[in-house]
């Protein structure tokens, strides 16, 4: 027992293992009981064999509920991306942008049943991080491979595009309210770099909650911001009329049979793209307790189903809203754009102000629980580096997290124009919601092959790799067409 306790306590994350058929007795280390069975069954260890995860960001409170979970999945689920569905909508018109729209979300909403189900997929082990469970899946190497960077730039670089966007609806913030070049509230206006370093300090103070549970205050605070500015942007443009000249025929403007080809799919990669934060699902399973009487995945499941009705209601909104209120007259930028170009003259000035205080209100929240997978990774790979098996002092879990910010702060500023290559690399990281959650299933369940499980699995995977390279294909195609204004250091 020593010897195994020994070796254990040496395991990295990376290590996940199972113990299996011993002689007499098999001990699974959980959080909540010891089995002791005698005929030799396989049994797992919790704790996702790493003892740190009592005090990680991530695992250290498993006190949530299904509440925080429907928090946690709103906040992480609705983004300013789904503004940009009118764009779906004009490139595939009224039929084919519901239908995209439609089976996109039954096909995402499969895949994240299949992540809650993985998440205690073997008896007393728990996968609260993405990446461990492609590891156990695919293999140390192979693992790491189709996982590292997928999970670390949606985390890490999500954060970067929330300040982007939060410091530009902060600006739009006070020239709403100050007539531009603050002359009504006396004050001088700060300029784009500025506004990012505002919007970070704000963030990184909300960010010294200490792990992933204890910001479902936060979430419930991004959530109802991030409905909240959905709705008045496709209720206003749906009660101000229609511009003169819309049409809802699609591809218009498309010159040639390529275009075409370049718009449909550049259409359908918004409407993939419409869906985030399946890299998070794993870890909001995390903080919810687990018995063997009364698993995690069916609080969780009961989150999903909660959180994902609300979503499904809000993207069809904006999609269909937004579509009949401007329809071939919608600009790139999306809804974002066209209600403030269209519509910005005749509506209140409060009415502009508070939806530009609830989209920069729904990025501070949904930074906390984007930037908690960093935050785990950045304190175990200190306490290995110091060779500490306790958690991280108050001072040192700060100065991770400052650092953090002032990293993602720099590549907002560096970077300012990296939403222009949102569809590129979000087409590239589009694996994590339709191609590895179900080959995950396959590696790891092992249904009977040609069973009908195995045959959704791998048809839906297989699809989701044309769609990969669709997306990617489609970013690539818009980039040469329209170009990019590369303005380093110029936000």
């Amino acid at each position: 027992m020593g010897e195994v306790a020994a070796e254990i306590a040496d395991w990295t994350p990376g290590d996940i293992a199972v113990l299996t058929k011993p002689t007499h007795m098999a001990i699974a280390i959980t959080t909540s009981f010891i089995a002791d069975k005698s005929t030799g069954e396989v049994v797992a260890m919790a704790h996702e064999a790493n003892p740190r995860d009592d005090w990680l960001p991530i695992t250290e409170s498993r006190d949530g509920s299904t509440v925080s979970a429907v928090f946690h999945l709103l906040c992480s689920g609705l983004g300013i991306q789904a503004l940009m569905l009118p764009v779906a909508f004009a490139s595939l018109g009224w039929v084919w942008g519901i239908i995209t729209l439609s089976i996109g979300f039954l096909w995402q909403l499969y895949n994240i049943w299949a992540l809650v189900e993985l998440h205690e997929s073997v008896s007393g082990t728990r996968y609260s991080r993405f990446l461990h469970l492609s590891i156990a899946a695919f293999g140390h190497r192979l693992g790491k491979l189709l996982a590292l960077f997928p999970v670390m730039y949606l985390s890490g670089g999500t954060c970067v595009m929330l300040i982007i966007n939060g410091g530009r609806a902060m600006e739009d913030l006070f020239k709403t309210m100050c007539s531009g070049d603050g002359a009504a509230c006396g004050i001088k206006p700060l300029d784009g770099v500025e506004w990012f370093l505002l919007f970070t300090c704000i963030a990184i103070v909300i960010a010294q909650l200490p792990n992933l549970n204890a910001i479902a205050i936060v979430s419930l605070f991004g959530a109802i911001a991030a409905v909240g500015y959905g709705a008045l942007i496709w209720i206003l443009s749906v009660a101000k009329g229609r511009p003169e000249g819309v049409s809802y025929e699609p591809l218009i403007e498309a010159k040639s049979e390529e275009a075409r080809i370049g718009s449909v799919l550049n259409a359908i990669g918004i409407i993939a793209l419409s869906f985030r934060g399946h890299n998070l699902v794993l870890e909001i399973q995390g903080t919810l307790p687990s018995t063997p009487k009364c698993s995690s995945k069916e609080s969780m499941w009961r989150a999903v189903i909660i959180a994902y009705s609300l979503i499904a209601l809000c993207l069809y909104s904006l999609a269909v809203g937004g579509f009949w209120a401007y329809g071939s007259k919608i600009p790139n930028g999306g809804l974002y754009v066209a209600f403030h170009q269209f519509h910005g003259h005749d509506t209140p000035k409060l009415v502009m102000g508070l939806t530009y205080l609830l989209i920069v209100a729904s990025c501070l929240s949904a930074f906390q629980i984007y930037a908690m997978p960093v935050f785990d990774t950045l304190e175990l790979r200190y306490t290995v580096i110091k060779d500490c098996r306790c958690r991280c002092s108050w001072r040192a879990r700060t100065s991770l997290r400052v650092f953090f910010g002032c990293l993602a702060f720099f590549l907002a500023v560096a970077l300012p124009f990296l939403g222009s290559l949102a569809p590129l690399i979000g087409g590239m990281t589009s694996t994590l919601t339709f191609v590895l959650p179900c080959f995950m299933w396959l590696m790891i369940k092992r249904p009977h092959r040609k069973s009908g499980k195995w045959w959704l699995n791998v048809g839906l995977g297989w699809l989701g790799v044309v769609l990969w390279v669709m997306m990617v294909t489609a970013a690539i195609w818009v980039l040469v067409d329209r170009g990019i204004n590369a303005n380093f250091f110029d936000p």
